[in-house]
């Protein structure tokens, strides 16, 4: 479909008249609303005046103050569809690891606490070298390490180790 003078014209005509883009789309044939709309746009057309019950607002309802009353929720901002209902987390006791229980790398065993403290770039670095259980870690750091998937997904804050 090409626009011709007289489709134009036409076009012209009916938008003047108020009809809707889908109703001149119809109107025309052989076009679709979008077509309408761009072409209105193209040409320039003004937008039309809106009817008389749509240019003055609408009277409002008076409530009766007597068996309703509106109740105020806690505001939300922003996207609401990930946001989780995080218990508030009690910041745990700074654990300290004895000095005589660090270990190094070279010194760790199958039967160590593999957790490492620290930054390893620095000279106190080292890893926690307590008992360890059926797995790499002590009791402790497995609580850390091997979260239940319902924990993984909050933010919890990881306790911090004082050296």
């Amino acid at each position: 479909m090409s626009w011709t003078d007289e489709r134009v014209e036409l076009l012209k005509k009916l938008w003047a008249d108020g009809l809707s883009a889908s109703q001149i789309a119809a109107e025309l044939g052989g076009i679709t609303r979008n077509a309408v709309i761009g072409k209105v746009h193209r040409l320039g057309l003004s937008g039309r005046a809106k009817s008389p019950s749509s240019a003055s607002p609408r009277p409002r309802k008076t409530r009766s103050s007597g068996h309703m009353m509106r109740v105020s929720r806690p505001a939300m901002r922003g996207n609401t569809a990930l946001a989780y209902d995080y218990e508030e987390a009690v910041e745990p006791d700074l654990v300290e690891i004895p000095i005589e229980q660090r270990k190094t790398l070279l010194q760790l065993t199958e039967k160590t606490c593999r957790w490492p403290v620290g930054d390893p770039g620095s000279t106190e670095f080292f890893f926690c070298g307590g008992e360890a259980n059926e797995q790499t870690y002590c009791t402790f750091h497995s609580r850390l390490a091997y979260q239940p998937m319902s924990d993984r997904r909050r933010d919890k804050q990881r306790p911090q180790f004082r050296g």
